[in-house]
């Protein structure tokens, strides 16, 4: 766990599906976290934002599944997020996932499931 470098890394799902890995990219800076996903049009694999409780996609051009982690990475909910809303703040989430709607459901990342952040050496 620990503190992540905004980069690249790699996202180790493992849930209902076994082991499944996803290319992702850390926002782990203030700048990064503001920016997230906005303006984009797609999302090859999934954002990290570090540390964050809670998300918006105001500006976004495309619908995106959040997932908000504990501080030891376990997935409390997973939700899908239309442009222009504002998601509830969740109060043990301590990290945010971000993806192109219905991928994390392809992943079988659900509330419960153990996530491992692998940053890119």
């Amino acid at each position: 766990m620990g503190r992540w470098r905004d980069g690249q890394g790699t996202l180790v799902v493992r849930g209902e599906r076994g082991e499944v890995t996803v290319a992702l990219e850390i926002a782990a800076s203030y700048r990064a976290r503001t920016r997230g996903l906005l303006g984009r049009d797609s999302v090859d694999g999934a954002m990290l934002l570090s540390p964050a409780g809670n998300v918006h996609t105001f500006r976004m051009r495309m619908p995106i599944d959040v997932a908000y982690l504990t501080r030891d990475l376990t997935v409390l909910a997973v939700r899908t997020m239309r442009p222009g809303r504002l998601g509830l703040p969740r109060p043990r989430s301590r990290h945010v996932l971000e993806a192109a709607a219905g991928t994390m459901e392809g992943w079988g990342l659900r509330a419960g499931a153990q996530v491992e952040i692998v940053p890119a050496e």
